[in-house]
């Protein structure tokens, strides 16, 4: 018998300020229009999947993203708030030119993925990596055999991508980590393992008008 565990992981869908790239890390932002209609698209694109169990970050966008694809398979829903966003600190509220402009060596140190460096008050790479991977697999391995979903956000669909391909911290990113699109990894006794990425096909067309 097969003793891997299928996880779903699911960035929440789109808010305000994704769309002005704006960082929001612990900062509690809801979704907006259009990320409560790919919420919607993404529990109906999922709601044929027998899944065992919803883990969710505690934050509102990935709650909401949550609460549609347990209203979509009917799965219970647990709030975890390890799978929170990385803290980002001082640079929470701003935008990226805005953390250029105010903090120009931080912000090199920022893009070039720098292991050492943690925005004053937020966390770094490796103290991240370290918060969100092992509750993904400390979760997944509660559940043999099943499936589960982990709805979270963009920085730990990073590091779950990461750990899946067995890719390091500082390597640059070339993977997409779209809004509302569907991860799929599994989990075993070697770790996490990279099954499929960034699956989009359900938020084709999208129209406001849905919402009505």
């Amino acid at each position: 018998m097969d003793s891997s565990t299928r996880i779903l992981a699911i960035r929440h869908g789109e808010t305000a300020w994704n769309r002005d790239s704006r960082i929001q890390g612990h900062l509690d932002i809801p979704l907006n229009e259009t990320g409560r209609l790919q919420a919607r698209r993404m529990g109906e694109a999922l709601s044929g999947e027998s899944i065992d169990m919803i883990y969710t970050s505690d934050l509102g966008r990935a709650r909401e993203t949550a609460q549609a694809l347990a209203d979509a398979t009917g799965a219970p829903l647990t709030l975890e708030p390890l799978l929170r966003e990385r803290a980002f600190g001082a640079f929470e509220g701003l935008s990226f030119d805005e953390i250029a402009a105010r903090w120009p060596e931080q912000s090199e140190r920022w893009r070039r993925r720098d292991l050492d460096f943690a925005p004053e008050g937020g966390e770094s790479i490796p103290d991240f990596y370290a918060r969100c991977v092992p509750v993904v697999e400390r979760l997944a391995g509660a559940h043999p055999g099943q499936t589960i979903a982990v709805v979270a956000h963009g920085g730990v669909m990073d590091c779950l991508y990461r750990a899946g391909a067995r890719l390091p911290l500082e390597a640059p990113r070339s993977w997409m980590l779209g809004n509302a699109t569907i991860n799929r990894l599994l989990y075993s006794a070697e770790g996490l393992t990279l099954v499929g990425w960034n699956d989009d096909f359900h938020l084709a067309n999208l129209s406001l008008d849905e919402l009505t």
